[in-house]
């Protein structure tokens, strides 16, 4: 679909939805569409968004009947090629990434970043432990999948069912995930293998919310 298959006031919607999941973290309400598309009647969004499911766009999740944002537009594509990328909102131990209720949003990114031969996924990041890396909190991370990573990547670690961002170092005797932070209460995480690699980190995309 493109932007052609869709009315003004669903392309408004369409945009307020994306960009509450990506910078405020959260789908946004009704009421919050309301304000924003200067409506008075609940209604008028409800039918919007049931719109927007009928589309393709929108879909209600099975285990908990929360909205999710399952569909970028050709719009976002017209100066460059782009897929639909997963933002994951939490990774848990045994749960695949891919799963449906890890999943808030698809987000469209440049084939120069997501390379079509790969899976790709964006996380959230979480606090100032690689503030140094240009990692900060709340910002996103492009994460390419696999299971494996040699010294000096930025891996997406599974640890204690928590999906952590460090910097991978492997020797015969341990494996180090190192912070790389201005924080110095950030200490290096040793292991063997008793953690699993999620992926390797391509770029962050600054969170640009100012409020």
């Amino acid at each position: 679909m493109n932007d052609k298959d869709f009315t003004s006031k669903e392309l408004e919607a369409i945009r307020y939805i994306r960009n509450s999941i990506v910078n405020k973290e959260k789908f946004p309400s009704v009421r919050e569409l309301m304000v924003s598309m200067r409506y008075r009647s609940p209604r008028s969004i409800s039918l919007i968004i049931d719109s927007l499911i009928k589309k393709g766009v929108l879909r209600r999740r099975k285990s908990d009947n929360k909205l999710q944002f399952m569909k970028g537009l050709e719009e976002d594509r017209g100066q460059a090629q782009t897929v639909d990328v997963p933002l994951v909102g939490t990774v848990a131990c045994g749960t695949p990434i891919f799963a449906e209720e890890n999943i808030e949003a698809m987000i469209p990114v440049s084939t120069k970043l997501a390379r079509p031969s790969s899976r790709y996924f964006l996380l959230r990041a979480k606090g100032d432990s690689m503030n140094e890396k240009g990692i900060n909190d709340r910002d996103l991370v492009l994460v390419r999948q696999q299971p494996t990573a040699i010294n000096g990547d930025i891996v997406i670690a599974l640890i204690d069912n928590e999906a952590t961002i460090k910097e991978f170092h492997s020797s015969d005797k341990a494996i180090v995930l190192k912070p790389r932070s201005t924080n110095e209460q950030h200490k290096p995480i040793v292991l063997t293998t008793d953690f699993q690699i999620q992926g390797i980190v391509i770029t962050s995309i600054p969170n640009l919310a100012d409020e």
